[in-house]
């Protein structure tokens, strides 16, 4: 028989437990909404809100699709960047799927599988360009809230004419 001071211990485990798994479906889900945020605030084109999903720096590996060396950078220019490949006449479409989330205390990473296109349909260069990958984002806890710190693309398959990517009208 269970006297009431051990009644009184396993609902006060069961309630920690719970608040344990709600705490933790908050954080996944938040952490899924602002990776799945930084891709569509980049296809709206909406560069003020995309620079909200990140910390002031950080680190960017694109090699596997660019060449060049993983870097820390800040975020401005990460953001910057992209705005001026993704100019207007440029459409974009950036999609996110079949996220594994890891977190320990304010610390996450994140494994999606993405799927992104460029199309040009009027101008000097036009045509589509396409590209499939591994994404892995790490990310922070601030204030309530969860900011990516990390990006590195894997690229697995890419098609289409690459000029695309990598054309930006002189200004």
């Amino acid at each position: 028989m269970i006297g009431r001071t051990q009644l009184a211990v396993v609902e006060h485990d069961e309630e920690i437990q719970t608040q344990t798994t709600e705490e933790r479906i908050a954080d996944e889900s938040e952490i899924r909404r602002v990776v799945d945020e930084i891709d569509n605030a980049c296809d709206l084109k909406d560069w003020k809100r995309l620079r909200v999903y990140f910390t002031d720096e950080i680190d960017a590996d694109f090699t596997s699709l660019a060449g060049g060396e993983p870097a820390k950078m800040k975020a401005d220019d990460l953001v910057e960047g992209w705005k001026t490949n993704l100019y207007e006449a440029k459409k974009s479409f950036h999609q996110r799927t079949n996220h594994s989330i890891k977190i320990s205390g304010d610390k996450a990473e994140v494994f999606s599988k993405a799927y992104a296109f460029n199309l040009l349909e009027k101008g000097k260069v036009t045509g589509l360009w396409e590209v499939w990958g591994n994404y892995t984002h790490t990310l922070n806890r601030a204030e309530n809230s969860w900011r990516c710190s990390g990006m590195t693309l894997e690229v697995i398959h890419q098609r289409g004419d690459e000029n695309i990517r990598n054309f930006v009208p002189n200004k």
